[in-house]
């Protein structure tokens, strides 16, 4: 992946026809509050993300499915990968490897210049 997020953004009208089942938490980026821009034909959230690229410091990164020290580790991200970030809270950063997903949680202190 590049310093550029690589998605295409939705096209045309964007209307949610019927329920719509909710991914496992960790897969796709999407909360109750807010969703990485790339799903807004498909989920329907208060808020749509345009994600700031933040890249991975040298010491590498857990990413958390919650913003705690002890919630489960879903990866770890390597020195010098991207990572796509859609909220900042505290000390911790709430995004995704893609718009594909996984999602979760780094410590700001994990990318290579702290942002926000």
């Amino acid at each position: 992946m590049s310093s550029k997020a690589q998605y295409d953004l939705p096209k045309g009208d964007l209307g949610l026809k019927g329920p719509v089942a909710r991914p496992k938490p960790g897969t796709l980026p999407l909360r109750g509050d807010l969703a990485h821009i790339a799903l807004a034909d498909r989920y329907l959230v208060p808020h749509y993300v345009v994600p700031q690229i933040g890249k991975i410091a040298s010491s590498g990164a857990d990413l958390k499915l919650a913003a705690d020290d002890a919630s489960d580790t879903l990866m770890r991200l390597e020195a010098g990968s991207y990572f796509e970030i859609l909220d900042f809270a505290g000390n911790w950063c709430w995004g995704c490897v893609s718009a594909d997903g996984p999602s979760g949680y780094i410590q700001k202190s994990a990318l290579e210049t702290a942002a926000a």
